[in-house]
């Protein structure tokens, strides 16, 4: 009972996608939005980030057009979802089906950050 009531907290919370991982995908990109350096909102961009298993991603991550290219940034994400959606098929583990919309990204004190101006993260 213990471990299901675990699993149920860990699903309602959403946060069994990317800690299940030990994806070394998931660690490049995360590496590609840690150096997320910018001096202008247009150099921010958003990618998703993993593959719930009813569909859309589990998150976005932030990154910096100035330090990483756009094509590496889509391939990579695109590679870890088609990774995650394997794991959930294989696993057969359910998740929220929340939708997620893009938050947009913005350059924040030098650094891009999830939040952008395009509306779709509420305040």
């Amino acid at each position: 009972m213990k471990r299901f009531s675990l699993l149920l907290a860990c699903l309602l919370a959403g946060a069994c996608g990317h800690a299940a991982s030990g994806s070394k995908t998931l660690a490049e990109l995360r590496a590609l939005g840690s150096v997320a350096d910018c001096s202008s909102d247009q150099q921010c961009k958003t990618v998703p980030v993993g593959a719930k298993s009813c569909g859309g991603p589990e998150s976005y991550m932030a990154y910096s057009t100035a330090k990483v290219s756009p094509d590496k940034a889509n391939a990579l994400a695109e590679r870890y979802r088609k990774e995650r959606e394997a794991e959930n098929k294989a696993s057969g583990l359910a998740s929220d089906c929340r939708f997620l919309m893009d938050p947009g990204a913005q350059c924040r004190a030098g650094t891009c950050q999830l939040g952008g101006s395009n509306g779709a993260l509420a305040q």
